[in-house]
């Protein structure tokens, strides 16, 4: 799973692996706002980091795939990111004599099959996992593991600034999804999940993301229009952006200058170490 992860070869020119878009490098995105595909075509949306993704339900910003193996098969077809087809991607996989013994072991015998090939990328997804983080190491006793300003920052995510109700749990996200105003000025903005359910009450909406080491994974919001996260509190503060659609818990918060910088510290305090893994030898 962590070769094909890394293999540019499942993409048509072999110029794209999962890695391009999502690297360990750069917090499992690529950090931009939107991603580049094959023959330098730009995709319309930010790429989500692959950190925790474990932990979610649905994949994909509208929820598209219900699972990470259905969620690894879709950018192989996709034109704008591996622009290639299953068939011809396993068909280039049969021919690399390296992993006809691997695929062996992994399930038994050389069979490569497109299900074979997202199960392996998604059991090697669900090994990426963010690290031990100040705010854990505050939850399990070591009070002076975070500062008083992540304090105050904790109280207001999940109090004055309500930030919980939908950034909850260990990985701080409710893996639903809603319309907080992003994006939804521009001429024919992304529907987001209503694309998935035709359920008008998701038009606009999109998939809480993790809040997990995000000083590695900005710029921020489905469409990575924010650049910071001072300004992804200061969006919030103004209760974003008003449509017809828009959460009913999107108010403006009224935070002070000092409440802001606080939030941010606690917000920094759920970064743990960089998630990384040695770039892997190919299969020839």
């Amino acid at each position: 799973g962590k070769k094909l992860y890394f293999d540019k070869r499942l993409s048509r020119d072999g110029t794209i692996s999962c890695a391009t878009c999502h690297a360990p490098e750069k917090g499992w995105t690529d950090q931009a706002p939107v991603s580049t595909g094959i023959k330098g075509q730009k995709g319309g949306i930010s790429a989500p980091t692959v950190l925790n993704s474990a932990y979610m339900g649905l994949q994909f910003w509208d929820g598209r795939a219900a699972s990470l193996e259905e969620q690894a098969k879709g950018p192989i077809e996709n034109p704008v990111e591996m622009g290639s087809t299953h068939k011809l991607t396993v068909d280039r996989l049969k021919t690399i004599k390296g992993y006809a013994p691997l695929f062996k072991k992994a399930f038994g015998d050389e069979e490569i099959d497109i299900e074979r090939v997202a199960k392996a990328i998604a059991t090697f997804e669900r090994t990426v996992l963010t690290g031990n983080a100040p705010y854990d190491k505050w939850q399990a006793g070591d009070k002076k593991a975070m500062s008083a300003s992540d304090v105050r920052g904790f109280n207001l995510f999940h109090g004055k600034a309500n930030c919980a109700i939908c950034h909850d749990g260990f990985n701080f996200s409710n893996s639903d999804f809603h319309n907080i105003g992003v994006g939804m000025q521009a001429k024919e903005p992304n529907v987001g999940r209503y694309a998935q359910t035709k359920n008008e009450n998701h038009i606009g909406a999109f998939k809480t993301p993790t809040l997990r080491n995000l000083k590695y994974t900005a710029p921020y919001m489905h469409d990575g229009s924010e650049a910071t996260l001072e300004t992804v509190v200061e969006y919030y503060n103004k209760g974003g952006f008003a449509n017809p659609h828009l959460d009913g818990r999107m108010k403006p918060l009224g935070l002070t200058e000092q409440e802001k910088k606080d939030l941010v510290a606690f917000m920094n305090a759920l970064n743990g170490d960089p998630v990384a893994v040695k770039f892997p030898k190919m299969p020839k």
